[in-house]
């Protein structure tokens, strides 16, 4: 297993990549497919959460879908234990998915766990003067910061059990897809305890 180790805003020394890489040869013994870790140390400046201005981001490549996880603490041994805990703790369930796709035990009901989605509007005052203005394409009506970051995937239709995989393995509380039986743009999230919910566009 490879392991590279990069920086921003902080230099990086040849103690702390020895240690690194001492401590992600723990996560073969949950994934023996890992061909290579990436691991990003960045250090925040002006900090105002002093106890999270240290940033470690690990993404770990396989023979299977990538996975990543970041971590924030106070420094950057802790951000690290942080980020590694997350990491085995996405493989553990990934491992348990394989099994449930080999048919070692039955994996529960999601049927139930369609979300309903309703329509909701912001009323303003008439009498109130909000100014709009431009950050890159998007148009934004009154003050307050706004960051905008685009990122297009290439993606095949998959189903719903295939989306949910996906979703642990990168460890998000949401995952995008195209449903391979309805063809529609959805996106599968997760809710309360171990249930889960989907939303479904209708293109018109």
């Amino acid at each position: 297993m490879d392991v590279v180790v990069s920086s921003r805003h902080c230099e990086v020394s040849e103690r702390f990549r020895e240690h690194v890489e001492d401590k992600l040869t723990r996560l073969e013994k949950h994934d023996h497919r890992i061909i290579r870790v990436e691991v990003l140390l960045e250090r925040e400046r002006n900090a105002r959460q002093p106890e999270r201005q240290v940033r470690v981001e690990l993404t770990a490549k396989s023979k299977g879908p990538i996975l990543r996880a970041e971590a924030a603490a106070e420094d950057k041994m802790a951000a690290l234990d942080l980020a590694l805990d997350k990491m085995s703790a996405q493989m553990r369930r990934a491992a348990d998915r394989r099994k449930v796709h080999r048919g070692q035990h039955t994996p529960e009901s999601l049927g139930h766990a369609m979300a309903r989605t309703g329509n909701g509007e912001t009323e303003v005052d008439g009498d109130d003067v909000i100014a709009e203005h431009h950050v890159g394409p998007v148009a934004v009506t009154g003050v307050g910061p706004l960051v905008v970051r685009e990122k297009t995937h290439v993606a095949s239709a998959i189903n719903l059990e295939q989306a949910l995989y996906e979703m642990e393995l990168v460890g998000h509380d949401f995952y995008l897809f195209v449903d391979k039986e309805s063809e529609r743009p959805s996106v599968v999230y997760r809710r309360r305890g171990y249930d889960y919910g989907v939303i479904s566009l209708e293109l018109t």
